[in-house]
């Protein structure tokens, strides 16, 4: 009779094996030991039933560990996953959304390389713009056409590819380019999967080993997942860097706009405060001190158009441009229109239109932000309305000056006088006084820049409470001096300089009273007409500087005047010391200039004639022998020698000395 036990020699193996591979899936063992069950049930010399079942149960339960590794990894991805949405929703920086969303991908897919790719629309291709694990400087500096290899082909197809080995892989587009980069970085087995918003594809997320490998579809969803997840986090940094940049930008405008708002207020301020100034009578420098005032310490300086300073404000006369410079300045501010910096002072040209009426120029501040320059600008505009009005009022004063002035000079009509008083009351309205001696000097100069001279003559005769314009042909300036002769000098050189070339002045006078006036007119123009005549353009002077000359052009000369001015000193001398110089003069022109001849004419020794004649060179100047002033001597000489009656003084009596004979009381000595 057969036992149970020979008929099944291991009826408990099978449900040990059993218990051990629920014990193995249990555990999460490795694979390799759910084999060992089956090997210990045949050992124990398990039936063909019970083996089939072990290996049976044992198919089932590596099929159990496998969904149960699938399960595991899905949800180690899937955590992963959502962390990485955590992780890429709270970074802000695109650089930093790029960098965690390449590193993510290569710790996932557990590859040696991960990278990432954006597409470029105006060039029309993708570019890298992210690696992690990359050592190949070149590889990290790709660009791909569309099109162009596996990543390429992504970005134009918006589908993931991937390749076991890219560089034996036909399906791709080879260039020389992508090739050695891939191949210096060491890649092989390639997955790339687009970076999609809605229909828009924006890049490519890569994940490479540098070994043969072949991604499996879980791998490709699950970079694909990733990919999805960044592109969302790229298109909301870049939202975000864009709200940014526009709220950076929109800063900015408010910023200046706000800027522009006090700049027009400024300028409304400024605008309201110089107007103000202009309607109360405000002149050049008041205008000056305002604006020095808003523009905070600045030194300001106003210029006519001839370069004369009008007004001063804080200005130190070192910082300001020469008169070269300003000209340049003032013709660079002119052309454009603007205020122009020159050596660290700012120039503004003063104009009407296109003519220039001055000039501004303000130092001590080197740089002027634009509101600043605008003011200064505006400060033009008010000084030019000032200048126009105030030369509108010089030239309306100028035509009653110059109506009173005609009618001073103007001989009066055949039997009829001047009205003396009323001429007198008019002038006197015009702050001149003709009870004082009154100096007339007639100017001339080429005559395109006539009327530029009468400016100058205006401003002149103002400055020095007389009257100028022009008359007959030339400009006439009439004012109180003793010295004709020297105002004339003055008027030519400043004048001269004024209008750049050179003018020409003769001098009559002083007349007493208006009724004297014509008379010394036309004495004047004689005087001017000498002064070209003799070669003296360019210089002034009165008849009594022209010498003899001057004698013989005078109207009613003073010729005792004459011989005072010639023989003056030597005449008071003589009736001061009791000497003969006079005497010894007229023997030595007589003798020929020989002081020999002279000391036998004298009977006195010729060492006594030398002492005589340095003497005189002492008292009348060393060229008293020159031929020009020689002839002046011998012709006060022969005057002197006709007596009293030759020297007619109109307006006073001969002085005792001259025509006197001359005192001798020595015959030794000088």
């Amino acid at each position: 009779m057969t036992s149970t036990k020979d008929l099944d020699p291991a009826p408990g193996e099978a449900a040990a094996a059993l218990r051990e591979l629920l014990g193995l899936l249990h555990q999460g063992a490795p694979v390799e030991q759910f084999t060992r069950p089956a090997e210990r049930a045949r050992a124990a010399g398990a039936g063909p039933a019970e083996q089939a079942l072990v290996e049976e149960a044992t198919q089932v339960a590596l099929g159990i560990r496998r969904t149960l590794d699938q399960r595991r990894r899905r949800e180690t991805e899937l955590t992963a996953l959502f962390d990485t949405a955590g992780d890429l929703a709270a970074l802000r920086d695109l650089d930093a959304v790029l960098r965690a969303i390449v590193h993510r991908a290569r710790m996932l897919l557990g590859t040696d390389v991960a990278y990432l790719t954006l597409n470029d629309p105006v060039a029309g291709d993708t570019f890298m713009r992210v690696t992690d694990g990359s050592v190949s400087a070149v590889f990290q500096q790709l660009r791909l056409g569309m099109g162009e290899g596996l990543g390429g082909l992504v970005a134009q197809t918006a589908r993931p590819y991937a390749t076991a080995d890219y560089r034996t892989d036909d399906r791709f587009r080879h260039t020389p380019v992508i090739d050695h980069g891939v191949q210096e970085e060491g890649l092989r087995g390639i997955l790339g999967v687009p970076l999609r918003v809605g229909t828009r594809v924006i890049g490519v997320l890569y994940a490479a080993d540098r070994a043969v490998r072949a991604f499996a579809p879980d791998a490709v969803a699950l970079l694909s997942s990733l990919a999805d997840h960044a592109a969302v986090a790229i298109d909301s940094a870049r939202l975000l860097e864009e709200t940014r940049a526009a709220l950076v930008d929109l800063e900015a405008a408010t910023e200046t706009a706000r800027a522009q708002s006090e700049a027009v207020r400024r300028a409304a301020e400024t605008h309201d405060r110089l107007t103000r100034l202009v309607l109360r009578g405000g002149d050049v420098g008041d205008v000056a001190r305002e604006v020095a005032g808003l523009l905070d310490g600045g030194g300001l300086v106003v210029y006519d158009a001839d370069g004369a300073e009008l007004a001063r404000v804080g200005a130190e006369p070192s910082g300001l441009p020469d008169g070269a410079s300003l000209a340049g300045a003032l013709a660079a501010s002119r052309s454009d229109g603007r205020a122009v910096a020159v050596g660290g002072v700012w120039v503004c040209a003063v104009l009407a239109g296109p003519e220039l009426l001055g000039g501004l120029a303000l130092g001590g501040r080197a740089g002027l932000c634009d509101s600043e320059r605008r003011l200064f600008e505006r400060a033009g505009l008010v000084t030019a309305l000032l200048l126009l009005l105030r030369r509108s009022v010089a030239e309306a004063e100028d035509r009653v000056r110059g109506e009173l002035l005609a009618d001073l000079l103007a001989a009066p009509a055949a039997g009829r006088v001047h009205d003396t008083p009323s001429r007198i009351l008019r002038a006197r309205r015009l702050g001149v006084d003709l009870g004082r001696p009154q100096a007339l000097v007639v100017l001339d100069c080429d005559a395109a820049l006539r009327s530029r001279l009468a400016a100058g003559a205006g401003r002149h005769a103002r400055s020095r409470a007389g009257l100028a314009g022009p008359y007959q042909g030339r400009v006439v300036l009439l004012a109180p001096a003793d010295d004709p002769g020297a105002l004339a000098r003055t008027l030519a050189a400043e004048l001269g300089r004024a209008v750049g070339a050179p003018v020409t002045a003769g001098a009559a006078g002083p007349a007493a009273g208006p009724e004297g006036l014509p008379g010394a007119h036309a004495e004047a123009v004689r005087c001017l007409e000498a002064m070209h005549a003799l070669g003296r353009t360019g210089h002034g002077a009165g008849l009594p500087d022209l010498g003899f000359l001057g004698v013989l052009l005078g109207d009613g000369a003073d010729v005792g005047a004459y011989v005072d001015r010639v023989l003056g000193p030597v005449l008071e001398y003589d009736a001061r010391r009791g000497t003969e110089l006079v005497r010894t003069l007229e023997a030595y022109f007589a003798e020929g200039a020989s002081p020999a001849r002279t000391k036998d004419a004298l009977h006195v020794h010729v060492n006594t004639v030398v002492q005589r004649l340095d003497r005189i060179g002492r008292i009348l100047g060393e060229d008293w022998n020159t031929p020009a002033r020689a002839l002046e001597v011998q012709l006060a000489l022969r005057v002197l020698r006709a007596g009293p009656a030759a020297l007619p003084r109109p307006g006073a009596a001969p002085r005792s000395r001259v025509g006197a004979p001359p005192v001798v009381r020595s015959t030794a000595g000088s």
